[in-house]
């Protein structure tokens, strides 16, 4: 068997949501697992959620406590504890469920196909309309088919596919080989938005290969969602806009991209423009102060949001 390190962050409010994400990986059909739980200064500690299992269930499982770092600080911790002998690692949220044989499709395909990286589908309520699978890319993209039990495919443009829309991709799906575990991290700093498309895309760009299942490998769940969890009538709405950018604005610095992918880019940054400057106009219209120190610091890194907005005042000035 090959062994593998399923890595949780964790940092919830409610009782028996870690438990359900474990019992989902304590029922996998790949056996050859450890647990790594990092809790990320959680308001309900990880341990409470272990009581249930057996202390054979239990010894399979490491907690790690940290100071909050975030989502990404939490998966760096996760990373860098990885055992030496184990070549692969996946990652599950805490308020999601694996499928039976996630990980063995997963470790299956990545084996015979010598990738580096791996998705699988992601399933959920109506809640997650924004999540496609990886079947649904048959019409968008080439795509090119390896397995048909269990579906397994390649894009020969997947960072192409990614930059025109990320929403068939998820961590709780993603597992790593040991090329990207050893070298690639989050961007810990980017705690309220991005530091994952800007992962999925380092990974993406540093494989030597990526091979996608379009079965599904996890189903969503509905605990804490720091980025969805977020309106813009928040103080923090603007913020987690600028750490969008910010990773956009990294992921376009990184690498070398055709014109067309930079086209991609530069809408979606265009797009977390927009939101932070509607996010202030909301304010001024509610008779609150903009935050006009957090502007300041965007214009400095990125004057084009200067324009942007004097082409939201034209627009209201015009209507």
């Amino acid at each position: 068997m090959t062994k593998c390190t399923v890595i949780i962050p964790y940092y919830q409010r409610e009782p028996g949501i870690l438990a359900r994400a474990l019992r989902s990986v304590l029922a996998q059909t790949h056996p050859d697992f450890d647990v790594i739980v990092v809790d990320d200064a959680s308001p309900l500690p990880a341990d409470n959620d272990l009581q249930e299992f057996s202390l054979e269930e239990r010894a399979r499982i490491t907690v790690i406590k940290q100071p909050n770092a975030g989502p990404g600080g939490a998966r760096n911790m996760g990373l860098d504890h990885v055992p030496v002998d184990s070549p692969y690692a996946a990652f599950l949220d805490s308020d999601d469920e694996w499928m039976p044989d996630h990980l063995k499709n997963a470790v299956a395909a990545m084996s015979l196909f010598d990738a580096d990286c791996y998705w699988a589908s992601i399933g959920g309520g109506e809640e997650f309309y924004y999540h496609f699978g990886v079947a649904d890319l048959a019409g968008t993209t080439d795509m090119v088919r390896l397995s048909d039990d269990p579906p397994i495919v390649e894009l020969p443009d997947l960072a192409g596919t990614m930059l025109r829309n990320w929403s068939f991709l998820h961590l709780s799906c993603m597992v790593i080989g040991t090329k990207l575990v050893r070298n690639i991290r989050f961007e810990a700093a980017l705690r309220l938005a991005a530091e994952d498309v800007l992962f999925f895309y380092d990974c993406v760009r540093n494989a030597t290969r990526t091979v996608l299942s379009e079965e599904i490998g996890a189903v969503r769940g509905e605990g804490i969602n720091i980025f969805h969890g977020m309106d813009s009538d928040s103080p923090l709405f603007l913020k987690q806009q600028f750490n969008t950018w910010v990773a956009l604005d990294h992921l376009e610095s990184r690498f070398p991209h055709r014109a067309e992918d930079r086209a991609s880019i530069e809408s979606y940054k265009q797009t977390a423009r927009n939101q932070a400057l509607w996010g202030q106009a909301r304010l001024v219209k509610a008779h609150k102060a903009p935050q006009l120190k957090q502007l300041a610091q965007w214009a400095w890194r990125d004057p084009k949001i200067l324009r942007s907005a004097v082409q939201l005042a034209v627009g209201k000035i015009a209507k």
